[in-house]
């Protein structure tokens, strides 16, 4: 008779299984959906809306990045990134494909809100990202140049990042990367509405790619482009629920194994990798601005 590890053996799992949220997972979907409410609020009551003011200009940046970087791919030369404290802004680029680069802002903006929604459900996810987010980060400073608005804001989101990742073991950080998803999503889906379907603006994004394609009006373009949005969101939210089913003790048990605050059990000598982020971002920043 065959020797059979019980230990070893892999068993399927039914998709029901898998897309039903374990209690960790509903804490996190019911924080994101406090999340959707409070930021619906604060958005669009005048004064409040002062509350987010600077995550709404992260999320212009994410916009000016995928507009940045959908430029570099396509063999672009980029100039420069800049935001304007009116919440707007502008990538400056010649060459490349325009018809890539010009939906890259709206698209880029909202699947990278849709990966953040993802690792905002694991700890140890939510600080691979914010790895990623730093990279990200450090290219728009080298493209900002002299924008001091755009310098202020990430050196800002560094800090806090930094700041999120010592509390209670990086479990605030998972937090906050969800939250910065679900405004960068609600970000694209608020602003194509408003600029492309309730009210069409000659300079928007839709515009330029109506412009360039002519198959169809900017409003077409928009709706397409807000059904996608919609379905990254979702998208984030389901591969969350499917990729990460650890609880919040197998994730703060893993967490002070990768990447640990300094002075946990799992840390090790020299300078903890938050602090070195941001210490590298700063000097990157002098070194520019000198």
């Amino acid at each position: 008779m065959p020797f059979v590890d019980d230990q070893h053996y892999l068993y399927p799992r039914s998709a029901s299984s898998d897309l039903t949220p374990n209690d960790t997972q509903k804490v996190t979907l019911i924080v994101a959906g406090c999340y959707v409410i409070a930021i619906a609020i604060l958005w669009h009551v005048p004064f409040l809306s002062w509350i987010i003011y600077p995550f709404k200009l992260l999320t212009v940046g994410f916009h000016e990045m995928s507009h940045a970087i959908a430029g570099m791919l396509t063999c672009a030369t980029i100039h420069s990134i800049e935001l304007d404290p009116d919440e707007g802004g502008e990538t400056r680029m010649s060459g490349g494909i325009p018809w890539i680069s010009l939906p890259a802002g709206y698209l880029g903006s909202s699947f990278i809100g849709a990966c953040l929604i993802a690792c905002g459900f694991d700890t140890n996810a939510s600080k691979v990202a914010c790895l990623v987010l730093a990279v990200f980060f450090l290219f728009t400073l080298w493209w900002a140049k002299k924008n001091w608005l755009s310098w202020v804001l990430i050196l800002g989101m560094s800090g806090l990042i930094v700041m999120f990742w010592f509390i209670d073991g990086g479990v605030a950080l998972r937090y906050f990367v969800l939250f910065m998803g679900v405004m960068s999503d609600l970000y694209v889906i608020w602003d194509v509405i408003d600029d492309t379907i309730e009210r069409k603006v000659n300079n928007s994004d839709a515009s330029a790619f109506a412009r360039i394609c002519g198959c169809f009006p900017s409003q077409v373009w928009g709706v397409i482009w807000l059904i996608i949005a919609i379905i990254f969101f979702g998208a984030g939210v389901l591969v969350g629920i499917v990729a990460f089913k650890e609880s919040a003790a197998q994730q703060q048990q893993d967490a002070s194994h990768f990447l640990p605050v300094p002075g946990s059990s799992g840390a090790g000598p020299g300078v903890p990798i938050p602090t070195f982020l941001l210490i590298t971002v700063t000097a990157f920043a002098w070194d520019i601005l000198a």
